[in-house]
């Protein structure tokens, strides 16, 4: 009996740990930190990076956990979120509901007395931006809908800047450009392995209603633009050789892979495209992080 309601307790916790969305969080906080040691030019206190990393995690997570909860319809038709626990009915609709907002509240609470209230108020704006204008308005009626939405995984830079300085300005602006450039061709080349789930949901997902040529084609405007953006990052955030020479090799890859798509639209051009957009973000901002504190010019 004992192990039977244990291993059913750890069922319940795997299940509330997914709803949470854990891979895209980690994508969010790797571009939170390195953000703090630039504003910080070098690294801020080790009790400030923890305090906002934390209060960012239960934002992105309380936004994630609405998100599955306003989708699981959705969730159900596509093959690839079939065995999402609001849909296999591990947990239910009321309970991710109630979860969710827990996660919120504590998050703001937490960055509003550890960190700042510009920090609290920014994760809040991004989980209202991804629940209401994202997950209920454009996902299921625009192609732009990635696009527009994909503003609110780039808040998280704010967030890490606003930490550090309490306020904002130009180069956390370009870096929140960097990110919302990002997130098209990263995720478009994630939905063209998907785009029959997303069709078969209704899902206006560029993939899904475009030709592969098409979204190719935007995919590399996107790129392009990207690559563009993180070059003017160099001389608006007062970065030094490390991240421009990082910058111009990432880049350059990251268009020849786009490049490459447009020329072979296959699903298997499309995912080593979104494998290497993890890749590049990554590295970017570590890249960062270490010309800040490296002080190499």
């Amino acid at each position: 009996m004992a192990a039977s309601t244990l291993s059913h307790s750890r069922s319940r916790v795997s299940a509330y740990v997914a709803l949470t969305k854990p891979r895209i969080i980690e994508l969010l906080l790797v571009t939170t930190l390195p953000t703090m040691v630039v504003a910080a030019r070098g690294l801020p206190p080790v009790g400030l990076m923890a305090a906002t990393l934390l209060g960012g995690t239960l934002a992105a997570a309380g936004a994630n956990v609405v998100n599955m909860y306003v989708d699981r319809d959705i969730d159900a038709v596509m093959r690839r979120t079939r065995g999402r626990p609001l849909v296999t009915g591990e947990l239910e609709p009321h309970q991710a509901l109630a979860f969710a907002v827990a996660l919120e509240t504590v998050a703001f609470v937490e960055l509003w007395f550890l960190v700042n209230p510009l920090s609290a108020v920014l994760a809040l704006s991004a989980t209202l931006f991804y629940v209401f204008v994202y997950t209920l308005w454009l996902k299921r009626t625009s192609t732009q809908n990635i696009v527009i939405g994909g503003a609110a995984g780039a808040v998280p830079v704010l967030v890490g800047w606003a930490a550090v300085t309490g306020s904002l300005g130009l180069a956390p602006i370009v870096l929140f450009a960097v990110i919302f450039l990002w997130t098209p061709p990263h995720f478009w080349a994630l939905a063209i392995r998907y785009r029959d789930d997303y069709a078969a949901a209704e899902v206006p997902m560029l993939p899904a209603v475009a030709s592969l040529s098409v979204t190719a084609r935007r995919v590399m405007g996107y790129t392009l633009a990207l690559w563009a953006c993180s070059l003017l990052f160099a001389g608006v955030g007062g970065m030094g050789l490390l991240y421009l020479g990082s910058a111009v090799v990432l880049g350059a890859v990251f268009v020849f892979l786009a490049w490459r798509l447009q020329r072979d639209g296959s699903v298997q051009r499309a995912l080593r495209l979104f494998s290497y957009s993890i890749t590049y973000v990554t590295l970017l901002f570590s890249a960062m992080a270490l010309d800040q504190l490296l002080g190499l010019r």
